[in-house]
């Protein structure tokens, strides 16, 4: 989701920056969650400093761009990067223990204890094991900033001049993350609607004192977004210098129970819950449970929150995805409780805005506030315009010069497959989403009446006897090839896509282990030698060159 240096980006410098070399270019890149990452130095999660070594081998088969899942902290007890306790900041659990100061190699043991053997099997699991990693991560972190206080903080050291510089350069969001979390610790991880009625309507003498009271937890939390930030500015500078364009995710909302809301609460409805409505793929449409915008109020501001909220993120990213951007033109929202109206009848869902002409005017101007707020950071939008979206919300994108997506998977008229070539330029062009399933599943799972729907594109019809059911080494070559020969100017291959295996990151409508827990196999360097893992990126590497993108 791009300024002249790392350090300035991502601790709030004002100054603008030309777009990375890459940008506006047909190139390619790889989405893979942060979380699926491994390396020798990980603690059971993909970490940031994980990142320069698998964009250096991403980038040595031409893929010059890494999109990631949103980084926001997660909710205790939630594993879905969606479901945020802040629409600002960096979950901890992606720092990189390896790196940081106060926790040398000698001092692990002293830091953890008896939780040794837990690291070591969060660090074997094959999959992320949150429960584990956020024990160990936590426990971790609470020993080094016990150091950084007594050796820093109370002494006054340069180092923590630094973390305070932080902490004025991010003013416009980290005193209420800060407060939040410091706040919710102290009242036993409660929601905020249940804290005391003061502290809850943010009244400012009882804001005062629980300050003073928390004012350790508060710094402790101001001290891991200093370590997250400061690594995510070196990994930054890391990939720029390989030329390697970091793509983020601003989610559409945040949790109810979040920073963001709790200090925020008369920019969102409070009696109602986000939703989308029913289409193809879910006839009842769906209820996520998340507080809408209160868009009456956003308005008086002129979108104030989400101005800042765009111009941070584009201080992390390069370019960034809008998370259902239908939603910022009209929101479905449902009642939050489901009572019984006239005639016995339940409430329904409603838009707001309600009709088409409000939305029209509605969703140009939130837009523009957002593409405003990216613009002083020189990050681009990128919209994700899939599931029920009239017509004239694309229009609109075009208008404002913001790409949406082409997902092969879905561009089709019953069996009828749209041809990539004839994508408009303005797009991003995939196979599928975090939420699909890999190429390799999809193409195996097609029908005999559907497959010869996509073999019947020109790209695909002479080879159509070498492509049968199985999906082979020919099948990938031939599907890369015709996704990298969209006119799309940005396409994005899953992890999985790329290495041409059968995982799956999330399975919308279902809640289990499976979710959100995919973890690379092995490290760069090991499946590097892995003779399938190379036949895969070679032909990755052969598509890339012979399409001309890169």
């Amino acid at each position: 989701m791009s300024s002249p240096s790392a350090e300035n980006q991502s601790q709030g410098s004002s100054q603008k920056s030309s777009p990375p070399s890459g940008a506006r270019r047909r190139i390619s890149g790889v989405t893979v969650p942060l979380f699926s990452l491994r390396s020798d130095r990980s603690w059971g999660i993909g970490e940031i400093g994980d990142l320069p070594e698998f964009a250096a081998w991403m980038r040595g088969v031409g893929l010059r761009l890494v999109q990631l899942l949103p980084l926001g902290e997660v909710s205790g007890g939630e594993t879905s990067p969606y479901m945020a306790l802040s629409a600002f900041g960096i979950d901890p659990m992606f720092i990189s223990l390896s790196a940081v100061p106060e926790l040398p190699p000698e001092l692990v043991g002293e830091a953890l204890g008896e939780d040794v053997e837990a690291l070591e099997r969060a660090k074997r699991s094959p999959r992320v094991d949150y429960d584990l990693v956020r024990r160990v991560k936590r426990r971790a972190l609470r020993f080094a900033f016990d150091r950084f206080e007594r050796e820093h903080h109370a002494k006054q050291t340069p180092r923590a001049a630094e973390l305070a510089a932080f902490v004025k350069r991010q003013s416009d969001w980290l005193p209420d993350y800060a407060q939040f979390r410091a706040f919710k610790d102290g009242f036993e991880g409660i929601a905020w609607w249940d804290w005391p009625e003061e502290v809850r309507q943010r009244r400012p003498e009882a804001l005062e004192g629980l300050r003073r009271e928390r004012a350790r937890d508060i710094l402790y939390y101001e001290y891991v977004q200093w370590l997250a930030h400061t690594q995510w500015e070196a990994a930054r500078a890391d990939l720029r210098s390989k030329g390697v364009e970091i793509m983020g995710d601003l989610p559409f909302m945040v949790s109810r129970d979040s920073a963001d809301v709790w200090a925020h609460q008369d920019e969102f409805r409070h009696d109602r819950s986000v939703g989308a409505p029913p289409d193809q793929f879910d006839t009842e449409g769906q209820n996520w449970g998340l507080p809408p915008y209160f868009w009456a109020k956003m308005r008086e501001n002129d979108f104030a929150w989400l101005r800042r909220r765009c111009r941070y993120t584009g201080l992390l990213y390069d370019r960034f995805r809008i998370d259902h951007l239908v939603g910022f033109y009209r929101t479905y929202i449902f009642p939050e409780r489901q009572g019984q109206g006239q005639g016995g009848e339940r409430p329904k869902a409603t838009f707001d805005p309600a009709e088409e002409p409000e939305q029209r005017e509605h969703g140009d101007r939130v837009m523009r506030a957002m593409l405003e707020g990216a613009a002083e950071t020189g990050a681009q939008l990128v919209a994700e315009d899939l599931g029920a979206v009239p017509p004239w919300v694309r229009a609109s994108l075009t208008a404002l010069g913001v790409p949406g997506y082409k997902v092969l998977i879905w561009e089709k008229d019953d069996v009828v497959f749209r041809d990539p070539a004839e994508y408009p330029e303005l797009s991003v062009a995939c196979f599928g989403t975090h939420d699909t399933d890999s190429v390799v599943v999809w193409w195996e799972s097609r029908d005999d009446r559907e497959r010869a729907g996509v073999l019947d594109l020109p790209q695909l019809a002479p080879r159509r006897q070498e492509l049968g059911r199985e999906f082979t080494k020919e099948t990938h070559r031939a599907l890369l090839d015709l996704i990298h020969g969209s006119k799309s100017e940005l396409v994005l291959l899953l992890i999985q896509d790329v290495l041409a295996t059968r995982e799956r990151v999330n399975t919308p409508g279902t809640v289990g282990p499976e979710n959100w827990s995919l973890r690379l196999a092995a490290t760069p360097a090991e499946m590097d030698r892995d003779p399938e893992v190379r036949g895969a990126l070679d032909r990755v590497r052969e598509s890339i060159k012979a399409t001309g993108r890169g």
